[in-house]
């Protein structure tokens, strides 16, 4: 700063205490204008502040302000005057960070406390006022019988807006909001319900005292007569409303009531009602479909137990005594007959989905015993002689059963008379019969050993039903039930159980009926459903991924509003990927079995890698990213864990080639990924979170996984770290860790939160060359973090020795990753400068570094050699000049300007000057080391 600009800024000083503000001003303006030191211009800017605070000008008061926190983020004076000045102009939140600051920064500061305490109770007064008002506001002109319709409409969806915070679901319980929502309820308008059921949703969330108070005010009666309506939307919200409700009541308000809690809010009473209400939807001819579907939904989320650790599992007891036949009543709906349940496509395998549920959900043989009874008293009293109505809802539900608990199912197939009652059905003259034997005589046909029994019995009947029958949809049935049965040997080559061509044949007829756009859904399932079977041979593969009609037509179904077809599909990819589990055989093992004339499976000459990577690349061209993206989205119940494994298969095999990986994000495949490796099973995560490595290793992940989306990918690849995971997996998620580590502090702090670094460490241990440099190249990614910093500068440990020593090792990738974590970790932390020198070849192996041909290890080198000299440890800064890297630093800097070295160049001159600060060198003649003229340097350095 020049001297004119120091007397003007103390001028102004003086005429500031003299209380002559404007002339002030005037001072320290003309002391900006000359003033070139930040912290300097910092106090003038801070002192210009207190003058506009004195003149009550608070936006040049703020401002003055922030320029002065600009430079010195932590200036306390700046702090409190911007906080002073936004108070005044209402800009309460904003002062209250500010002062915030302060206080943290001098914690015993008495005013600093006191202007906390006042803003923050100013703050809730004001949130408190505002929204009180902005629910009255609602409420008029909700009232208002002449407001119009949009204004109404846009009042409604304020409130359920409101009602998501606390402070607004509080203010509409308070202010009488629950009659208005039932008159809402009332009107009958899809938008006013819709509106009024959201809004009961936020009231009810996390509240349990409040949700209790509403569910005695509207009744259970009221919620499930809304959720009974035929209209999706209206259904699907009111059952969010029952989910809300129930998470209030089992353990979702964390709220502390005191000793009136265990008299008051006891819901055990209200939880039963619901429950009871929500089985008496199930199969009353009162509910719609969608009702009918969410129900179930319920049921499926809220009776099994969550956690089998639980003990607890009598919700599951009771629906199976009070509901499991009205469960196998939906089961075994006819939709082709009259006087049936309301249903939609997925109604049946959501109620078999239940029934599957509550059976895992049991503990013991005699619980397992009475479920059985029950459905063995439930179909035996459907059967009737003269009522083949009856009979065939019977056989529907028994295939409900083989669709859920298949154990149970198979138990009571395998009863006299069950099969005969199959045929019988099978030789009627009604369709509807036929079509419903079919079904159950393809469901029943599961197991090996039961399809070898259907094939000795039951092939002719089917194949007499697929020749004589005209109905395309019982033909279709039939011809799936061969496919099945034609399947039975898996991918067994010497197993085929018909001719040689005829699953081919099979296979023609049913891409034929699937690409039949004039016949219904259903129907066309039914062709997928065959095609998951029969691709399980080689042939029928290649012949369906270069059917290309036929693909496209399976993609599109399976983004229909029909979610029973995912299975059907991901079976179908699975196969075509050949992506299904396969055990290797040791070779030793196949002699010896065919020594003993045992037998061995077969690979078809079609599944072999070569064809494999085609099938691969026929389906990515055909489209199947964006259907596998929609079948994540299904609702969870339908998409169940077995379903979620197949698709994450499916993915991993699509990603095998890097090549095709821009493919599959550019198709959002990325963002699906992440559901799948978050929840499922085991096996299907890991698959999951081996494609998102794979994805992420050679992409860009900012475009892979957009927005937030990227911090969720961290926890699959951090689980591919464990030991327990193959090498494979471990080398492409430190891989991607690495490409994450890379982007932004956000995400190393993630990474260290999902508590990767003590694992990351470990794989630098690791024998494995690749795992090895993979891991140290995360860790060089890591170390700007102060957390892994600390790490390094802790004693007793040989964290740094081992990067000090990994610089001397011949692989130049791993070499050049571990320099550079050395050569980050010795800039941030001064002390590990000292300490890297406790590993007894450091100069040797920094020699080697220096002298590496390599420019980018060179470099690595030259920057800790700098990192020494800067480190304020004067004995090792001249250690190192009175060794031989003076020497090389002078030759280094010496060179010619070469466009290819220049940033080696450039940081060995920089050392050069260094030295010659701290006086550790001297100069016999004039030189130039960047830009600045310095003499030639000896080859000696100063003692």
């Amino acid at each position: 700063m020049s001297i004119k600009g120091g007397c003007l800024k103390d001028e102004g000083n003086e005429r500031f205490q003299a209380g002559e503000l404007d002339k002030a001003i005037e001072c320290y303006t003309k002391a900006i204008k000359l003033c070139k030191d930040k912290k300097v211009l910092a106090v003038i800017y801070r002192n210009r502040s207190a003058c506009f605070l004195k003149k009550e000008s608070y936006t040049n008061a703020a401002s003055d302000a922030s320029k002065a926190i600009d430079v010195d983020a932590t200036d306390v004076k700046a702090l409190f005057r911007r906080s002073q000045a936004l108070e005044k102009l209402g800009k309460l939140d904003m002062a209250f960070k500010d002062v915030q600051r302060c206080s943290t920064i001098e914690p015993k500061n008495k005013t600093f406390l006191e202007t906390l305490r006042r803003l923050g109770a100013e703050i809730q007064a004001k949130t408190t006022f505002s929204t009180d008002s902005r629910v009255q506001n609602m409420f008029d002109i909700l009232l208002d019988e002449e407001m119009d319709k949009d204004k109404k409409e846009k009042a409604a969806n304020n409130l359920v807006v409101l009602a998501r915070e606390d402070a607004g679901a509080e203010r509409i319980f308070q202010n009488n909001g629950v009659p208005l929502l039932l008159d809402m309820l009332e009107t009958g308008k899809v938008e006013m319900v819709l509106a009024a059921i959201r809004t009961f949703a936020g009231m009810c969330t996390g509240h349990k005292a409040r949700t209790m108070a509403i569910i005695h005010l509207v009744g259970i009666d009221k919620l499930c007569s809304i959720m009974a309506v035929d209209n999706e939307d209206i259904a699907l919200a009111t059952s969010d409303l029952f989910q809300c409700i129930n998470d209030s009541l089992t353990g979702g308000d964390r709220r502390t009531y005191g000793k009136e809690e265990a008299l008051v809010l006891d819901a055990s009473k209200d939880l039963k009602s619901i429950l009871l209400a929500l089985l008496e939807m199930v199969a009353s001819k009162k509910v719609s479909g969608h009702g009918r579907d969410q129900a179930l939904n319920l049921l499926c989320r809220n009776v099994p137990r969550k956690d089998k650790k639980d003990h607890d599992h009598s919700k599951s007891l009771f629906t199976i005594d009070h509901g499991l036949k009205k469960i196998l009543k939906v089961c075994g709906q006819i939709p082709d007959l009259p006087d049936q349940l309301p249903m939609t496509e997925n109604t049946q395998l959501i109620a078999s989905v239940l029934l599957d549920k509550l059976w895992d959900d049991l503990r013991c043989d005699p619980e397992r015993d009475h479920y059985r009874e029950v459905c063995d008293e439930y179909i035996k009293g459907k059967f009737d002689p003269n009522d083949m109505d009856r009979n065939i809802h019977a056989i529907n539900a028994l295939s409900g059963l083989l669709q859920g608990p298949f154990e149970v199912g198979n138990q009571l197939v395998g009863r006299q008379g069950i099969m005969e009652m199959m045929v019988a059905l099978c030789g009627s003259e009604r369709e509807v019969d036929q079509m419903v034997a079919v079904e159950a005589l393809i469901h029943s046909s599961t197991k090996m050993s039961r399809a070898s029994f259907i094939i000795t019995n039951g092939v002719s009947l089917l194949k007499d039903i697929y020749k004589k029958t005209k109905n395309e949809k019982i033909k279709i049935r039939a011809l799936v039930g061969l496919c099945k049965l034609g399947s039975a040997g898996g991918d067994d080559y010497s197993m085929r159980q018909f001719a040689e061509g005829s699953t081919e044949k099979l296979a023609k007829q049913c891409r034929k009926w699937l690409c039949n756009s004039a016949m219904d859904t259903k129907t066309r399932k039914w062709a997928i459903e065959g095609l998951a079977y029969l691709t399980q041979d080689a042939d029928v593969k290649d012949d369906f991924v270069e059917d290309e009609p036929a693909m496209k037509a399976m993609f599109e179904l399976a983004k229909s509003k029909d979610k029973t077809i995912l299975y059907a599909v991901a079976c179908t990819l699975v196969n075509c990927t050949n992506s299904y589990e396969k055990k290797e055989i040791m070779p030793e093992l196949i002699q010896l079995a065919k020594f003993s004339k045992q037998h061995v499976p077969e690979q078809h000459p079609k599944d072999k890698k070569d064809f494999i990577q085609k099938r691969v690349k026929r389906l990515l061209k055909g489209g199947v990213i964006s259907a596998l993206t929609v079948m994540v989205k299904a609702d969870n119940l339908l998409l169940t864990d077995q379903t979620k494994e197949m698709l994450a298969r499916v993915f991993l095999a699509l990603a095998d080639d890097a090549k095709d990986r821009g493919t599959i994000c550019a198709h959002g495949g990325g963002k699906a990924l992440i559901p799948l490796a978050l929840e499922g099973s085991a096996i299907g995560k890991i698959r999951a979170s081996h494609a998102l490595a794979k994805i992420a290793a050679v992409s860009n992940p900012e475009i892979a996984f957009p927005g937030e989306r990227i911090y969720e990918v961290v926890r699959p690849l951090v689980s591919l770290l464990h030991p327990e995971r193959d090498g494979v997996q471990n080398y492409e998620a430190l891989l991607s860790l690495t490409n994450l580590a890379g982007l932004n502090d956000k995400l190393r702090v993630k990474i260290l939160k999902e508590k990767a670094l003590p694992e990351i460490e470990q794989y630098m241990f690791e024998d494995h060359d690749h795992i090895r440099q993979a891991a140290t190249e995360c860790m060089c990614n890591l170390v700007t973090c102060k957390e892994v910093q600390d790490r390094y500068l802790e004693d007793g440990n040989d964290r740094l020795k081992l990067l000090v020593l990994m610089c001397a090792e011949d692989d130049e990738k791993l070499q050049r990753a571990a320099a550079g974590a050395l050569a980050m970790l010795t800039a941030a932390q001064k002390k590990l400068c000292t300490k890297m020198t406790l590993t007894l070849q450091w100069l040797e192996i920094l020699q080697r570094l220096i002298l590496h041909d390599q420019p980018q290890i060179q470099h690595r080198g030259l920057v800790i050699v700098y990192n020494i000299l800067n480190s304020d440890d004067n004995e090792l800064a001249k250690k190192l000049i009175e060794s031989e890297i003076l020497e090389i630093l002078t030759v280094i800097g010496k060179a010619m300007d070469n466009p290819k070295r220049q940033l080696v160049i450039d940081v060995a001159r920089t050392c050069l000057v260094k030295a010659m600060d701290l006086e550790l060198v001297y100069f016999n003649r004039p030189h130039v080391i960047n830009g600045n003229p310095i003499g030639a340097i000896s080859a000696d350095a100063i003692s």
